[in-house]
């Protein structure tokens, strides 16, 4: 399993915020370069990058952030975060992410999910944000009329291999991984799967290798020192 320590980008910081809560939010570092370059530094080969901003807005304020931190770490980049046009979804990876990750356009626009699916494969992911069964949008600020299951089946449909699914009751709470949820989703649909929210523990990390997580974003818990890293790697791996 891959550990994907997790950075959240606002005014060019690193931050953290509960629940999706934009006025619950923690900064953590003024520098998330170094924070990334850190990150490989204890072995990490895989970064998961979020433009708060661009989550509410649509737009892309932090590309050039995001250009440096592909080119200068050395780190598989998957980025989300306002990525909701072909063209925002062509700048990412143009500007070296591995994975440009589809979230409120993957609910809201099911054609350019299928067109950028097919134009470039497992390129593309989708962070499936759930909130009580339903799929959250616009960084989780708005509540979809989609069933968890229906996102699924629609992801599978159009050829979908990478799912980022966030149980957003779980996300910066340090209450633990929904494992319930995500070995139900592994064994239901043929995708990879890489937990979001809540892992706060190497017990956590041990238990979503065990129910066959292909991937698990470690946030909060790292920036408070509730998991190191390097131990978590070795635990997954």
């Amino acid at each position: 399993m891959e550990i994907l320590p997790a950075i959240d980008l606002y005014g060019g910081k690193a931050v953290r915020l509960f629940q999706g809560d934009y006025a619950q939010m923690t900064v953590y570092s003024d520098d998330p370069l170094s924070v990334a370059m850190d990150f490989a530094a204890c072995g990490a080969t895989s970064i998961h990058l979020v433009d708060l901003e661009g989550a509410r807005t649509g737009e892309m304020p932090h590309l050039p952030l995001v250009r440096r931190i592909a080119r200068e770490t050395g780190l598989t980049v998957e980025v989300g975060g306002g990525v909701r046009s072909e063209e925002s979804v062509q700048r990412l990876l143009d500007a070296g992410a591995a994975r440009a990750i589809l979230g409120t356009a993957a609910v809201t626009d099911p054609e350019l999910l299928a067109r950028m699916t097919a134009k470039h494969g497992e390129r593309i992911a989708v962070s499936a944000d759930i909130r009580d069964g339903m799929a959250a949008i616009r960084g989780w600020t708005e509540r979809s009329a989609l069933t968890c299951e229906a996102l699924m089946q629609r992801l599978q449909e159009v050829g979908v291999r990478t799912v980022v699914c966030t149980d957003i009751s779980r996300d910066g709470a340090m209450r633990g991984a929904n494992g319930t949820l995500y070995r139900e989703l592994s064994s239901a649909y043929p995708m990879n799967f890489i937990a979001s929210g809540g892992v706060s523990s190497l017990e956590d990390v041990r238990a979503l290798r065990e129910a066959g997580l292909w991937g698990a974003i470690v946030g909060k818990a790292y920036y408070t020192g509730a998991i190191d890293l390097r131990r978590a790697i070795e635990v997954a791996r």
